[in-house]
């Protein structure tokens, strides 16, 4: 596997049928309305992706138990799923259009999950404060997958595994958390945490081997897991995205650094050579 720079985006993401597949670190909903290096490098993602059909988002913001929820709605609302916000974050919308079919077709996909057709739920900000950056016209069909914080770490990995074959024919797999993420431990100062820089470390070289099974053991990965993840939400979505990759694809990092010293917002997205 061979890793590369976001300056050669666009050289990399040459058209081809096969979609790549990606994961944001999104942090503070605070950067949907605030101008930044990470808003920035989502937008010139999006300038470098193919095109594609639909968007099938799987965020730390939907979490089911006992069941893997696909949201079947033509038209999802927008969910402001946060408090104490200025009023200008709650007032951003991001009109696109679901994709019904598709996403019944995944509840087929995943119905050894115990996947489930849902219409109430729409997009959470871990989908529209990053899609308005890659996306900003709301035009490409978007839905989202729920994440069951019933099962254990590896149930992620093989949700993935079920949901590839959708990038051969134009869906681009979205995984939306944080690498590290742990709000008790937010420092102001910007310092990063020990175990932020540590955590973000050692997920970053298992990426690199493909030593998904490691990322997926929590004996293996020890109190460090529960330092950087006080509850797994955030780190979830990233194993979603891992188990829907393979050998075929080259690894590209951006945005690595550590924000409010315990949040990573790393990203990553491996696309087919």
């Amino acid at each position: 596997m061979q890793t590369h720079s976001l300056h050669s985006l666009r050289d990399r993401f040459a058209p081809t049928q096969r979609m790549p597949v990606v994961f944001l670190g999104h942090g503070s909903p605070m950067h949907a309305i605030a101008e930044g290096p990470f808003s920035q490098a989502w937008a010139t993602l999006g300038q470098g992706l193919p095109r594609p059909n639909a968007i099938l988002v799987v965020s730390a913001h939907w979490m089911t138990r006992g069941t893997t929820l696909v949201d079947v709605s033509a038209l999802p609302r927008t969910i402001h799923d946060f408090n104490g916000f200025p009023d200008a974050l709650y007032a951003e919308q991001y009109p696109a259009q679901g994709q019904p079919n598709l996403a019944r077709e995944v509840v087929s996909l995943l119905a050894s999950h115990r996947a489930e057709e849902d219409d109430t739920w729409g997009l959470d900000h871990g989908a529209w404060a990053v899609l308005k950056y890659l996306y900003p016209e709301a035009d490409v069909p978007v839905f989202q997958v729920s994440i069951d914080m019933g099962q254990g770490l590896t149930h992620q990995l093989e949700i993935g595994q079920a949901l590839s074959d959708l990038r051969d024919r134009g869906v681009l797999i979205l995984g939306s958390g944080n690498i590290v993420h742990n709000l008790r431990r937010l420092s102001f100062d910007g310092k990063p945490e020990a175990f932020a820089l540590e955590f973000d470390d050692l997920v970053t070289g298992r990426l690199i081997e493909r030593d998904f099974d490691t990322l997926a053991n929590r004996e293996k990965l020890g109190s460090l897991l529960s330092e950087a993840h006080p509850s797994v939400d955030h780190y979830l979505p990233a194993l979603t995205i891992a188990g829907a990759s393979d050998q075929r694809d080259d690894l590209l990092f951006m945005t690595d650094s550590i924000d409010l010293g315990s949040i990573s917002m790393r990203s990553f997205i491996f696309h087919p050579r």
